[in-house]
């Protein structure tokens, strides 16, 4: 009778969590695509290619949300089936409370500016 560690049986399953580790080509994707996703604002701000710093502004944020994504994807390795669903969760659970939190303070920046700032004084 061994009671030896793998006998045991207790080993089963312990390295497969459904987690994704990157291969060089995996990361070399998201290389690339990180250097696009960051090459490209750059050109919009010093070329002034759109002529427009609010649709400038935009299409930057645009491309920050995107590179977000492929560093979650290609270097944390998010996805539906790491964790058993869990690391989807906690990022659906955290932007939650920061998309609450961000909002609720803009609100409340907005109606302290609107309702606290001096009113033009009407003098005839």
């Amino acid at each position: 009778m061994s009671h030896g560690h793998a006998a045991s049986g207790h080993d089963d399953g312990h390295g497969d969590h459904g987690e994704s580790h990157g291969s060089f080509k995996g990361y070399m994707t998201g290389f690339v695509l990180s250097v696009i996703l960051t090459a490209i604002p750059f050109i919009l701000v010093m070329g002034d290619v759109l002529g427009n710093d609010r649709l400038t502004g935009l299409v930057i944020m645009g491309f920050a949300v995107v590179q977000i994504v492929v560093h979650m994807v290609y270097f944390l390795h998010m996805n539906t089936k790491s964790e058993g669903g869990w690391t989807i969760l906690a990022l659906i659970f955290t932007l939650t409370l920061v998309i609450i939190t961000l909002t609720g303070s803009l609100w409340v920046m907005y109606h302290l500016n609107t309702n606290m700032m001096p009113m033009h004084m009407h003098t005839r």
